[in-house]
Parts: structure tokens; C-alpha cells; sequence
């Protein structure tokens, strides 16, 4: 059969089950879903207004394959001014969401039986862009750390094939924040080492700490740094489906061979649109998720479900292990018992726990809150 001539990569690819928990959620009637982490808010008026000003102004054409020199340069400038990060135009490429920043990343990088380490929990994205690009997905539990990175652990997952380390702070699923004693152990690990270190810090700017740093901060290390970035969470464009990947310009230049070969550019209106972006505040975003989060945190202390405190993002990820059930299971009965979903722990590399986004209502997530109290008051 034809079907069956596909790349094999393609065959041990899985669909994502973040989605299938949120589709039983949709069909289950008046089911609340706490599982996608999409931000609940449109996208901001003077952003639309500036995609609208270049729809009118014929900005409909091809631009340069990197994006619009325009959006490269404040890309540059935001960087620099807001975080340190000293970067050209050149060492920049807009891409079509952090994804194919990511893909386009492992893709370059990783030669077939080539090594990734991944701390987990971890986004479920990494795993199979990993073994699509032929690559090894090396996971690094940090479950019993804090969800921090403990040095003689890592140092045990580094091999001859290591060719990368994605670190994804803020984290998705926990909401953690790599301290500076973790990120001092990537840099000591991979220092002196053909090692790339990818740096997803598409939560970066929803923090709820003056102590978030990025591994992008020690400059010694620029020359395998790569920098994933996104305009999604900040400011509520996820449909919009615009990041960008910043590196050393030697490795861009043979990076954005991929970018060209597989999308050409991202869409021509929208650079103006994340230009605009750049220039907006999401600090009234961010103290919203920052309420939202006390109050999550708040009843599952009441609830006595076990949680390291989150200082970014918009999730909290507590433990389900005293409950007796695995989280594939949990979740199912949270949502067939008490019309509840949330995303089960294993989703991410990480059994025992479910993952709760507060990226939604007051009111819905105080309802959600009232069934997941119910529910496990069921459980004991």
C-alpha cells in the first residue's frame, strides 16, 4: 500500500493528547476545560489596528524571507533593551509560530541517532519534533527537584551523541522558573562541548518574579545558543501564528535555508502587526494571570493538593498521587464524574500530576475549582 512508503519518522508520530483531552471535554455537555493554555483575551485593538493599516496600504506581497527588515531590526532593539540580548538583524529569522522556530532548530541541528536532552515534565512538542527530525529524545526527570536541574543528573544524560539541551523557562507544564544554580549547571555541562543549547522562553514575559533569568544571559555561551521566541502568549495571538528564532549569524544563515524551504516567509500584513506588538505593555495581562494564580493556588492548599508554587505562565501543576489513580485516569473521571478537564501529567513525561490552566474566567475558574474540590473529596 502507498500509505504505507511515508518517511518512517512519520509512523511513530503521536497526536497530541493535550488535544484529545480538551475534544472528550468538548463533547461531554457542560464540561469546563482548564487544559488548553490559550490566552483568553483578543488580541489587542492596537495591533489589529496596525495588520488592518498594512492590509490597506497593499502590504499583500513577498517580503524577504527572514521577514520584513522593519520587524528584524525591533526584534533587535526589544531584545537588547528589554533582555540584555546583543543581536543583529541578521541573527534573526520570523518564524511561523515558536514551533517551526523549534522544528527549524532540531531540524538544522541533528544528524540521525543525535541526542536531546529534555528536563521533563515538558511540552509534548518536543518529543516528537525530536524523533520527526531523526534525532533521540532524552528526558531528565526533575519531578523529585523542585522541577529544577540538579548538575550530577544531567551530567549522567550526556553522551557523545548529546547535540542539544531545550530549556523551556517559565515551564510548561509547571510554571517554574529555572533558578540561577540550574541554569549554571546547563552552562557548566555544555561548556567547552559541541553542545546547542534552545532556549524556549515563549513565557518570558509573563513572570511573576524580579528572580526569572534565561540561559540566553551568559554571553560566553553565544556562539550555541539558539533563542525560540513567540508572540502568541504575551499578546493573545496564537492564531496569528508568528516567533522567531535568534542564533550566532554562522548557523542562521544555514537555518534560514530551512525556514525558506518550508514556508517562505510568514505573512507579509502581520510584520507591521508584531511590530506594534513589541511596543505593547502586557503588564495588566500579567496581573491578571497573577491574581488567577493566587486564587488557584489558594484552593488547592484548601483542597490539601500537594503544588510547587508556579512564578510564570498561566498553569499550576499539582500532584494526584496520593489519590490512587494514574492521571489518564483521574482526568477521565474528573471529566465524566464532575464535568472537568485538565490535562493529565503524562502528557508532559510526568505521571502523578495534572496540569490546570488559569488562562480562562474568573467565573470559569471558580467553577472549575467548586468540581475539582468536589471530585476529590469523591477520592478519599
Amino acid at each position: 500500500m502507498i500509505s504505507e512508503k511515508l518517511n518512517t519518522a512519520v509512523y511513530g508520530a503521536k497526536r497530541s493528547a493535550i488535544r484529545e483531552f480538551s475534544r472528550l471535554a468538548r463533547e461531554t455537555p457542560s464540561c469546563l476545560a482548564l487544559t488548553l493554555g490559550e490566552p483568553d483575551f483578543d488580541t489587542p485593538e492596537c495591533i489589529i489596528a496596525a495588520a488592518r493599516a498594512a492590509l490597506d496600504a497593499g502590504e499583500t506581497h513577498y517580503i524577504e524571507n527572514n521577514g520584513s527588515m522593519a520587524l528584524r531590526e525591533c526584534i533587535a532593539r526589544f531584545e537588547l533593551e528589554k533582555n540584555g540580548l546583543d543581536c543583529s538583524p541578521r541573527e534573526v529569522i520570523v518564524t511561523a509560530g515558536a514551533t517551526e522556530a523549534l522544528f527549524v532548530s532540531l531540524f538544522g541541528i541533528l544528524n540521525p541517532g543525535d541526542e536531546v536532552i529534555v528536563p521533563t515534565p515538558a511540552f509534548v512538542l518536543y518529543e516528537e519534533i525530536i524523533k520527526l527530525c531523526r534525532g533521540a529524545f532524552v528526558p531528565l526527570d526533575t519531578s523529585e527537584n523542585g522541577f529544577q536541574i540538579d548538575a550530577a543528573g544531567l551530567a549522567k544524560k550526556i553522551t557523545h551523541r548529546t547535540k542539544a539541551i531545550i530549556l523551556n523557562t517559565p515551564n510548561n507544564p509547571t510554571g517554574c522558573v529555572y533558578t540561577p544554580e540550574s541554569l549554571k549547571a546547563v552552562h557548566n555541562a555544555v561548556a567547552g562541548r559541541d553542545i546547542f543549547v534552545i532556549c524556549d522562553d515563549v513565557y518570558r514575559q509573563l513572570v511573576y518574579t524580579s528572580a526569572y533569568h534565561s540561559f540566553t544571559e551568559f554571553h560566553d555561551l553565544r556562539a550555541q545558543t539558539l533563542l525560540v521566541q513567540s508572540f502568541s502568549k504575551p499578546y493573545a495571538m496564537t492564531g496569528w501564528r508568528v516567533g522567531y528564532l535568534i542564533g550566532p549569524e554562522t548557523v542562521i544563515e544555514r537555518l534560514e535555508l530551512i525556514h525558506q524551504f518550508a514556508v517562505v516567509s510568514t505573512p507579509a500584513p502581520f510584520q507591521r502587526a508584531c511590530i506594534a506588538a513589541l511596543d505593547f505593555d502586557p503588564s495588566e495581562l500579567v496581573e491578571t494571570y497573577r491574581r488567577r494564580r493566587e486564587y488557584v493556588l489558594a484552593r488547592l492548599d484548601k483542597m490539601g493538593m500537594d503544588v510547587t508554587r508556579p512564578d510564570g505562565a498561566f498553569y499550576a501543576f499539582p500532584s494526584t498521587k496520593k489519590y490512587g489513580l494514574d492521571s489518564a485516569d483521574f482526568c477521565r473521571r474528573m471529566i465524566t464524574e464532575v464535568g472537568l478537564a485538565a490535562t493529565p501529567g503524562f502528557c508532559f513525561g510526568a505521571e502523578g500530576f495534572i496540569r490546570l490552566s488559569y488562562c480562562c474566567s474568573d467565573d470559569v475558574l471558580r467553577q472549575g475549582m467548586d468540581r475539582l474540590e468536589r471530585f476529590t473529596r469523591s477520592l478519599k
